[in-house]
């Protein structure tokens, strides 16, 4: 007969105690701003931002600290010049490290306390982590076949390559922090998903659509004698873009043709190439991702 009364004391025990809980959860809500993923930057400063707002009329506004609580320390934050209720910590991450764990901490009085009480609220545990390799979106979507696009970024190695969908494209490592690749001789008229592999990983940059454009190249046909030089012009309807132009210009007879790249100067519309005949062979040069599909120049070479 003495188990019931027990047991109601017991669940009296721990309603109180939920109640209590509760009244404290609802003097103020902790809102955490933080991103989870931050670009890695050269000062190894990351900003820690949280939103600490007293909903309880009786809690003294003035009385309200707030502290993140990161690497075992208890460092106490800032109250944003330019918004109420956020606070802000500059975090250095130690060096060798890419994430970190944390939370926060709000200290506060009711107006009825006595000064030396204070009411404390934690919040959930929270996770940071640098990447320290990234690329932004390519900030030009779309151009010819041939058009040169940077992309920036961090991480970057001269072994990363670009590829439109499966199609890679010709890549120039420039620094850490900056590459740039020449369209390849897609399919016009279509967007393709640009992605950079490398380094372990792959990262999406972005759509790049591929426009169509024409091209001419004179003359028509080319007829050397081994050693013998002749010059090619090709000819593409608007100027360059920054960069230059790249064209796709292949040949079946590599040993027979000696020729340069192909490159529109950037503000051009034209640009002259030298071929030199090689080996004895017939065969053709091929000029690939224009609206007109492929164009291809009969090219004989024969001996001397």
């Amino acid at each position: 007969m003495t188990r019931l009364p027990h047991a109601r004391r017991i669940f009296a025990g721990f309603a109180a105690a939920a109640s209590l809980l509760l009244l404290a959860g609802c003097n103020l809500t902790i809102t955490n701003l933080t991103a989870d993923l931050f670009p890695e930057n050269p000062s190894q400063l990351y900003t820690i931002t949280v939103r600490v707002k007293p909903t309880a009329r009786e809690l003294d506004h003035s009385s309200l600290q707030v502290s993140v609580i990161i690497d075992g320390q208890d460092q106490p934050m800032k109250k944003s010049a330019e918004t109420n209720d956020v606070y802000e910590f500059d975090y250095q991450l130690p060096a060798g490290r890419d994430e970190a764990a944390y939370y926060f901490l709000a200290r506060y009085r009711f107006n009825s306390d006595t000064p030396d009480k204070a009411n404390e609220m934690y919040s959930d545990v929270h996770h940071l982590r640098v990447e320290r390799r990234y690329a932004r979106p390519i900030e030009a979507n779309r151009g010819p076949v041939g058009a040169r696009v940077a992309i920036v970024g961090r991480g970057f190695t001269p072994q990363d390559v670009v590829y439109l969908d499966a199609t890679r494209a010709r890549t120039v490592y420039e620094s850490p922090s900056s590459l740039s690749f020449f369209v390849p001789a897609v399919e016009p008229n279509r967007n393709y998903n640009v992605a950079l592999g490398g380094g372990g990983s792959t990262l999406s940059v972005g759509t790049f659509h591929a426009d169509a454009t024409g091209a001419t190249v004179s003359p028509g046909a080319l007829m050397l004698r081994t050693g013998e030089s002749q010059t090619v012009t090709f000819t593409v309807p608007l100027a360059a873009p920054q960069g230059g132009l790249l064209l796709d210009v292949t040949t079946d007879i590599p040993e027979s043709v000696i020729m340069p790249e192909v490159v529109v100067p950037e503000g051009s519309t034209n640009v002259v190439v030298t071929i030199q005949g090689g080996k004895p062979g017939a065969g053709a040069l091929y000029l690939k991702g224009f609206a007109q599909g492929e164009i291809t120049v009969p090219v004989t070479v024969s001996a001397r």
